[in-house]
């Protein structure tokens, strides 16, 4: 199955590598737009956001398991160019402090999965990750990781027939 994963990801030279990646190139080109997007209108809305990181191999999200940065052992989303961590950026420096709820509510403006609530703020959740939002469904995943699923350019997480039940947020 060719697809922004196949064609862009795999290839590039930063496909193993332990370092930290925030190049938003690396985003699949719909999910790329919707990340921009809420960038600009938390600007507007006063705030300034940064993505932190877009791609993450292996071999770095075992490095965060190791230093107890992450509970999960094998990387995620992340790795597909569906996901990112976005932060507040205070004095052009990253941070992780504070309220990330308008990092919620514009994720869910944009159809993007927020790692505050995972796409559905009415379940009580136990792993809670406010920078992160993806253009997943936690439903698809398991077809993502085993590369039997990529979403196309229709794809929205929050109508698809595998996630929760249907509703839009535009």
């Amino acid at each position: 199955m060719s697809n922004f994963y196949t064609d862009v990801i795999c290839p590039d030279p930063r496909y193993e590598s332990s370092a930290r990646i925030s190049d938003v190139s690396l985003l699949e080109p719909i999910t790329r737009n919707l990340v921009e997007s809420i960038i600009r209108d938390a600007r507007a809305h006063g705030q300034e956001l940064t993505v932190f990181e877009t791609y993450r191999s292996q071999a770095r999200q075992g490095q965060l398991f190791q230093q107890g940065a992450t509970l999960l052992r094998t990387v995620g989303v992340h790795h597909y160019g569906l996901a990112c961590d976005i932060v507040k950026n205070i004095n052009d420096e990253p941070s992780w402090k504070g309220d990330f709820s308008l990092l919620g509510r514009l994720a869910h403006q944009y159809n993007l999965i927020w790692g505050g609530d995972w796409g559905d703020p009415t379940v009580p959740h136990n792993f809670i990750d406010e920078p992160h939002v993806q253009r997943c469904s936690l439903a698809r995943q398991a077809g993502l990781f085993q590369n039997l699923w990529y979403p196309d350019n229709e794809y929205n997480p929050y109508t698809d027939s595998l996630g929760q039940a249907p509703r839009s947020t535009k």
